[in-house]
């Protein structure tokens, strides 16, 4: 979900691996020569979505990193395919409260644009945890995580994957 600390925490996750931090948000950005909610009003989400597929296709498959993804992205299923099959998606569980509290000031989220933005994240929110918990895995955000803190506990949940960061623990 926007707000759940997906670009801070990848970051901060690359850079304990060794490893590019790569954002799929941020390479169409580039690419279309236009911020994301440019791109949404002109084109539209659909539009924006079939871009968003080719990226993390692409991405996925010429580079090893850390992807940070919009947080509609995983509700396609052909990405969590795409992620499952090339790597591993990793759920940052954060409650409605926290995520409200972390995107209420902001106005560069181009779904709340909309005349009462906390039922829409309220509605996103309750569509989109049944789908985030596919996830391969989960870990849970609080409140009093710092980006580090919350970075500890993907590591350790990671670590639980012999397939990602070898052996468990």
């Amino acid at each position: 979900m926007m707000g759940a600390g997906k670009t801070a925490v990848g970051k901060a996750l690359a850079a304990r691996l060794g490893a590019p931090f790569l954002d799929s948000d941020a390479e169409i950005e580039a690419a279309a020569a236009m911020s994301i909610a440019e791109i949404f009003e002109r084109d539209g989400e659909p539009f924006f979505r079939a871009r968003e597929t080719e990226v993390i296709d692409r991405l996925l498959e010429s580079q090893r990193g850390v992807l940070s993804t919009g947080g509609g992205a995983f509700l396609c299923e052909r990405n969590r395919a795409l992620i499952s099959k090339k790597g591993v998606s990793v759920w940052l569980n954060a409650d409605l409260r926290l995520l409200w509290n972390r995107v209420k000031h902001k106005d560069t989220r181009p779904l709340l644009k909309t005349a009462n933005p906390y039922q829409t994240l309220k509605a996103l929110y309750d569509a989109r945890v049944p789908i985030y918990a596919k996830a391969d895995v989960t870990v849970r955000a609080r409140p009093e995580y710092s980006i580090d803190a919350m970075t500890d506990q993907v590591l350790a949940a990671l670590a639980q994957r012999a397939d990602v960061l070898g052996a468990p623990q």
